[in-house]
């Protein structure tokens, strides 16, 4: 993109949310010691991330309007930011006790916090219902604010839908590969990710800007969900075949059963004898046993594989981005930055 939302800038736009969502809490007579509660659940969990989905809002709207961002438009455009971040904080807090995580972002996951525990399924409740918090008092009067807050909940339902067919897919504790498929995981990957990971931000930007029609909305979508798929099916690959230096963190999916692009594609490449071997080995917290994947990923040439995948879908989303109708308010660079940001990354 011609230009690009500084990341300082968003970050201050921040605290002043955070103490709006605090003082709705205050407005019904909260006690004290659970405004604080609320408030160290929301700077624990809310910012420190890579922020992409947030930044991903005014960044879209920088694109489609081919200018700078008025103030005004800045700081809204980075509120509706900050709601994709406090969505992603409401998954993450929740996923982490489904998956009895230990860390997220290089410290202990909320849930483990000292005095938290399950206190921390009713915190993401609150992650949540700040959204809608926010959009009506900073959106009520806007022309699409039932858009906006319609595409909050579908965006939520959609995601819902797919950690369901994940948990229910590939649970730690009962590791059965017959329940894989490639459809399976493109359900999960498009449901569970791409939605609110890369359609959510540049639908709201859309909503935001009074550009969004059917038509557009819909070149989006067929554009971003397969971009989102990339993304994920990128991730999987780094997480066997990256550099744990560069990613900065040593990839897990073997040892947690998860269904993941890699298992998939090796399960209809497998000889019997490569089968059986991954029947015994995957999905065990046992490192010599995940050594024994890999080398069967070696074997069948996963990393040849990835690489001619990522060349395909590549082409076909390029196709895509260059087939874009700009006369119906979208623009291609709003696509290329994504890409741009994608394409062959390493962590």
């Amino acid at each position: 993109m011609a230009a690009t939302t500084k990341r300082a800038d968003f970050e201050a736009i921040f605290p002043s949310l955070a103490q709006e969502i605090l003082a709705s809490a205050k407005g019904y007579g909260v006690p004290d010691a659970a405004i604080q509660w609320f408030e160290k659940s929301l700077n624990t969990n809310v910012p420190g991330g890579k922020l992409n989905r947030g930044l991903s809002v005014p960044d879209t709207a920088i694109a489609l309007l081919k200018r700078p961002l008025t103030e005004e438009e800045f700081k809204h455009l980075s509120i509706l930011g900050w709601l994709t971040e406090l969505l992603q904080a409401f998954f993450l807090v929740s996923d982490d006790i489904m998956d009895n995580s230990i860390t997220r972002r290089g410290q202990p996951c909320w849930y483990r916090h000292p005095g938290v525990g399950m206190i921390a399924i009713n915190d993401a409740f609150l992650l949540e219902s700040a959204i809608y918090v926010i959009l009506k008092k900073q959106f009520r009067s806007h022309p699409a604010y039932i858009d906006l807050v319609e595409l909050f909940h579908e965006v939520t339902y959609q995601t819902e839908l797919g950690q369901l067919c994940d948990l229910i897919t590939a649970p730690e504790d009962n590791v059965n590969l017959d329940n894989f498929s490639m459809e399976k995981y493109i359900f999960i990957v498009k449901y569970k990710t791409a939605y609110y990971s890369f359609y959510l931000p540049v639908a709201l930007a859309l909503h935001y800007l009074q550009l969004a029609t059917p038509a557009n909305l819909r070149q989006a979508h067929d554009i971003l969900i397969p971009l989102g798929e990339y993304f994920q099916i990128q991730d999987d690959y780094l997480d066997a075949f990256g550099s744990p230096e560069v990613i900065g963190k040593i990839g897990t999916d073997i040892q947690d059963n998860k269904c993941s692009w890699l298992i998939n594609q090796a399960l209809q490449r497998a000889t019997p004898e490569q089968r059986k071997v991954l029947d015994e080995a995957y999905g065990r917290k046992n490192s010599e046993l995940e050594a024994k994947v890999k080398k069967i990923y070696n074997e069948l040439q996963l990393e040849q594989v990835y690489k001619e995948f990522e060349e395909k879908r590549v082409a076909e989303l390029r196709a895509q981005i260059a087939n874009v109708d700009e006369s119906e308010g979208l623009k291609k660079e709003v696509f290329e930055s994504f890409l741009a940001k994608i394409y062959k990354r390493s962590k």
